[in-house]
């Protein structure tokens, strides 16, 4: 697996901040950034999001904030960051 470095948090410190990197291969993205807290994972699974799908979080997830300003980093279809 192969990860290019694609962008962190603005004016960052120097540990514990939201970063994004893309797997080269496949064009995961792999995301570093704050854990959902308790009210926003309550809140996203009152809302839910198809019907018959199971609102929990397997064990092998983890719901993750991501800061909008981050969205400037994820790569788009046509190439453009």
């Amino acid at each position: 697996m192969a990860l290019r470095f694609i962008g962190i948090y603005p004016n960052t410190p120097t540990d514990e901040s939201p970063t994004i990197w893309v797997e080269e291969e496949t064009g995961d993205l792999i995301i570093q950034s704050w854990t959902a807290d308790e009210a926003t994972v309550k809140q996203a699974q009152e809302v839910g999001s198809i019907p018959g799908h199971s609102t929990d979080i397997p064990a092998h997830e983890s719901m993750i904030r991501l800061p909008a300003v981050m969205l400037q980093y994820i790569p788009r279809p046509d190439g453009d960051a």
